[in-house]
């Protein structure tokens, strides 16, 4: 037995050093392999995207992007939704049936707070096509008429709404669907470390240029509707998980001494008004993440906390005020651990 025993160690040695060598090998070539770091505009805004690659993929990246861009932007008026907000009836492709899909089911999660056809509200506040505008009651209970994410069918492969005058918006899920393509094309290229942002919107995967996990802060809400200055409340570690944040402290106007921020709520047609200041949802794909963000400045702490309570993947991070006007955090118990600052 006993030269059996060292016939067999004696077979297995080669083995043991090429599996040494090789990981040596390929920890060498991770090592070498330069982080690319590419940035511009999309969607209205800005993005960063910092990958370790050999080669520069910007222009793949850009490519995608208008994929994204050419199907849901309300503001390129060759676009699928444009041409949906025309009374269009053009073919959807399977992607745009996929978020179509996944937005009616957050709208029915939330009960309505996360709705995509809330835009001619939007509008008529000032945050769409049109600037700081102030409609009457009368005219926010005429366009409530049009508002309701049941009225919106799909059949086979195009969509049908049901009453004249509706209009599509996906800029609440558009921009995190936009992040979850491009990390899926830098997988593709078998990339194993990489953070994709999109106007705060984020994905990472892996490890960072300095070798460690990734880290993201969360903005302080201070009103800064022209967006300078950028003090964290926290710092998170969000390797291989999406993040999104939605808040009333940049996008908002004030008129007649009142603040009017751009979260609209669909069952009332009014902007939101509590006292939830910021949300930052994790989740496993940045479209849900994004979603879900925006659903909670709408249903405000009691209703997002209900959705956590029901949805144990989703990760929150709250920031609302006291009765004393004070800013307050809530997080979800699983997001602990992966608080680095508080």
């Amino acid at each position: 037995m006993t030269n059996n025993r060292q016939k067999r160690l004696l077979w297995q040695i080669p083995f043991l050093v090429l599996l040494i060598v090789g990981t040596i090998l390929i920890i060498r070539q991770q090592r070498s392999t330069p982080y690319q770091k590419n940035s511009g505009m999309t969607f209205g805004t800005t993005y960063h995207i910092t990958y370790q690659y050999s080669e520069d993929l910007q222009d793949e990246i850009e490519a995608e992007l208008k994929k994204v861009d050419d199907k849901f932007s309300m503001f390129n008026s060759q676009s699928v939704v444009a041409r949906l907000n025309k009374g269009q009836k053009p073919e959807l492709s399977s992607d745009f049936i996929d978020v179509f899909k996944l937005a009616r089911q957050v709208s029915e999660d939330t009960n309505g707070a996360f709705d995509i056809t809330v835009a001619p509200l939007v509008n008529a506040w000032g945050f769409g096509f049109k600037h700081e505008q102030m409609p009457t009651k009368e005219q926010v209970d005429s366009l409530r008429q049009l508002i309701g994410y049941q009225y919106v069918t799909l059949q086979g492969n195009h969509i049908t709404m049901q009453k004249p005058g509706m209009m599509l918006d996906f800029s609440a899920i558009a921009k995190g669907y936009g992040v979850d393509v491009v990390a899926q094309l830098l997988e593709r290229h078998d990339i194993k470390n990489f953070m994709v942002e999109i106007g705060g919107e984020i994905i990472t995967r892996g490890i960072n240029p300095e070798r460690v996990p990734w880290k993201i802060g969360v903005n302080k809400p201070n009103e800064d509707a022209l967006n300078e200055t950028h003090e964290l409340q926290t710092i998170l570690n969000v390797t291989d998980k999406a993040m999104a944040t939605s808040g009333n402290y940049r996008n908002f106007y004030i008129k007649e001494g009142k603040k009017f921020a751009h979260t609209i709520d669909p069952k009332t047609g009014f902007p939101v008004q509590h006292t939830l200041l910021s949300a930052t949802v994790l989740a496993n794909r940045c479209a849900i993440a994004d979603a879900y963000a925006t659903s909670f400045m709408v249903m405000g702490m009691d209703g997002a906390i209900e959705i956590l309570e029901r949805h144990k993947e989703l990760m929150a991070y709250l920031i609302y005020t006291d009765k004393k006007g004070n800013l307050v955090v809530w997080y979800s118990p699983s997001l602990k651990d992966k608080i680095v600052k508080d």
